[in-house]
C-alpha cells in the first residue's frame, strides 16, 4: 500500500507544475500518515506526537501530561479495566513512568493553587484534580491545558481501533474528561 502511495506521489510530482509540487508532496504525505493511523493500532508514541502538535507543546510536555492523565484514569477504574486498557494501547505501561512529580502550588505562591490544596484535604476527587493541576504546572503547562490534552488524546483515538480505548479513558477520567 505504501508503494502505491509513493508511486502516486512521484507521478503527481512529475506531472504537476513546479509551483505546486511542494503542496502535492505535503498532501500526499498527510494522506499516507492518515492511512497508517487508520490501518494501525493507536500507540502511545503516536498519541504523544498528535498531542504535541495539536496543543502546541513539546514532546516532553505531551509525554508528561498524557502520563498524568492516564495515571488519573488508572486511579478511577478497576485494575482489570486498566489492564484491558494497557493491552489495547501499546506503550501505556512505560508511559506511566513519565508521570511528573507534582509541585505543591501552595508553596509557589498561587492563591488558586493554595485553595485547591485546601479543598483537596476534604475530597478525594478534589485531591486528584489538584494533583493533576500540580503535575501540569511542573511541566510548565497551565490548568486550562488539561482539557486541551484530553480532547487531543480523544481525537487521536477517534478511529475504529481506538474507540474502545477512548471509552475506557473517558470512563477513567469521569467528570474531568466528560
Amino acid at each position: 500500500m505504501k508503494a502505491f502511495y509513493s508511486l502516486l506521489a512521484v507521478s503527481a510530482l512529475a506531472l504537476a507544475p513546479q509551483t505546486y509540487a511542494a503542496g502535492w508532496a505535503d498532501t500526499t504525505q498527510d494522506l499516507m500518515n492518515k492511512a497508517e493511523q487508520v490501518k494501525g493500532t493507536p500507540t502511545v508514541s503516536g498519541m504523544v506526537s498528535a498531542v504535541s502538535e495539536s496543543v502546541g507543546i513539546s514532546q516532553e510536555q505531551a509525554t508528561g501530561s498524557l502520563a498524568s492523565i492516564f495515571n488519573y484514569a488508572k486511579n478511577n477504574i478497576s485494575s482489570e479495566q486498566f489492564s484491558a486498557l494497557s493491552a489495547k494501547l501499546p506503550g501505556l505501561d512505560s508511559l506511566l513512568n513519565a508521570v511528573p512529580q507534582a509541585e505543591d502550588t501552595a508553596e509557589s505562591g498561587s492563591k488558586m493553587g493554595s485553595l485547591m490544596n485546601k479543598a483537596a484535604s476534604y475530597s478525594k476527587e478534589m485531591a486528584a484534580g489538584s494533583q493533576l493541576q500540580n503535575q501540569f504546572a511542573s511541566l510548565g503547562l497551565e490548568p486550562n491545558q488539561i482539557m486541551q490534552v484530553i480532547e487531543s488524546a480523544k481525537a487521536y483515538l477517534d478511529t475504529d481501533q481506538g474507540q474502545q480505548i477512548k471509552q475506557m479513558l473517558v470512563q477513567g477520567l469521569g467528570k474531568l474528561g466528560g
